[in-house]
């Protein structure tokens, strides 16, 4: 079959891609994935207790934009869901983000009541500061909250996850660890935070089920498609006079050409327990001790009746190629100016559109992936029309 489009990739940027293209500009498209199934890391499946799991790890939707709602919503209900998320410090379990209602946990009342009311003075209420802002308080008590969440729940979380000390981190990293001004214990204040009912793969099937879309799974991009050093595609040693949306590492579409960009990556530990439940709270984090980061526990995320319960463990690693998945892009200065020079080279190509967060060498959440490949395809799509 002929293909104008060729998508690499199943996950959210490519399957938005593929629908997009089968059903707005009514073109053949074809799906190559790497892996056995689609959905990227949003994958998820029952186990043998009839729990969900999220096989790559939790994801929790959540979003203030109300067009990417709008478009998913055509392929799945919603069930709300608030995640909250404890942190094991000094022997407790205690809410965060840290927020006014931590400060109750871990300090004196004479203490916390102080400190609260000096953050009330400074801060706008339901506000986040990033924890490294805060260290630059000229107070000492605003000072001394600082270094013990730094100590306490930030700088030893962070060198699990990253390899790396938070001030070697790009600051798009250390915000997404901030301070709450307010007693939401919720882990995010957006206004929509909701799952697909019947779970992210039903969503994806759902969404790529169009006789316009094929998928091409256990395939890797490298064993049907190749780029020579003129820029021409080619997919199965023949002429690819289409386009190519890539979702892929670009530092190995374009044969590592400026060096590897590196990746964090996670060692997933899924264990059945023999208890209805495990835990308090859904996800539970580890700064401090043991050599996980922290414990999820799906039966908590997506309830149903069993006698047993799942839970995951989460061990941060180095990617290495061909061993293991690349979950995180790293951003320093240096790794971004390799990255600038792969986006530099990518602009010579012009019938090949990079989205997604191996692509783009970025940290998206969810619906940042579904805005951005909306967005990339309007400006395919216009391309297309002139």
């Amino acid at each position: 079959m002929f293909f104008d489009y060729i998508v690499v990739g199943a996950g959210i940027s490519g399957a938005v891609f593929a629908h997009k293209i089968a059903t707005q500009l009514n073109k053949k498209v074809l799906i190559i994935e790497k892996r056995n199934h689609i959905g990227g890391n949003c994958y998820d499946k029952k186990d043998e207790n009839n729990i969900l799991r999220h096989i790559y790890g939790p994801h929790l939707f959540h979003t203030n934009n109300k067009t990417v709602v709008d478009f998913l919503s055509q392929f799945t209900s919603w069930s709300i869901y608030n995640h909250e998320v404890l942190a094991y410090i000094d022997g407790a379990m205690v809410p965060i983000p840290f927020n006014l209602n931590t400060l109750y946990k871990v300090f004196s009342p004479e203490l916390a009541s102080r400190i609260e009311k000096k953050l009330l003075e400074q801060y706008a209420y339901n506000t986040k500061i990033p924890i490294l802002e805060l260290k630059k308080s000229n107070d000492k008590d605003l000072q001394f909250l600082a270094d013990f969440i730094y100590e306490k729940i930030f700088v030893n979380y962070t060198a699990k996850q990253w390899g790396m000390k938070p001030e070697e981190l790009d600051s798009a990293v250390t915000a997404r660890v901030p301070v709450f001004i307010g007693r939401d214990n919720r882990y995010f204040n957006d206004t929509y935070q909701m799952l697909p009912e019947e779970g992210y793969t039903a969503l994806f099937n759902k969404m790529l089920d169009h006789p316009n879309i094929k998928q091409m799974l256990n395939t890797d991009f490298g064993e049907v498609m190749r780029l020579d050093d003129a820029g021409k595609l080619f997919f199965l040693d023949q002429p690819f006079e289409g386009h190519l949306v890539y979702t892929g590492q670009i530092d190995e579409l374009f044969g590592y050409k400026f060096g590897e960009l590196p990746y964090r990556s996670v060692r997933m530990a899924f264990e059945s327990v023999d208890a209805e439940f495990y835990q308090t709270a859904a996800t539970e984090n580890y700064p401090n001790s043991y050599d996980f980061t922290r414990i999820t526990e799906f039966k908590r995320i997506h309830p149903v009746n069993s006698s047993k319960t799942t839970i995951l463990k989460e061990y941060p690693q180095p990617y290495v190629r061909g061993q293991n998945t690349p979950y995180y892009p790293i951003f320093t200065q240096a790794i971004q100016e390799r990255y600038n020079q792969y986006q530099a080279h990518a602009k010579n190509f012009k019938n090949i559109t990079l989205v997604g967060r191996l692509a783009e060498y970025k940290y998206y959440d969810m619906d940042d992936m579904v805005e951005s490949a909306l967005e990339k395809f309007e400006t395919l799509q216009k391309s297309v029309g002139k």
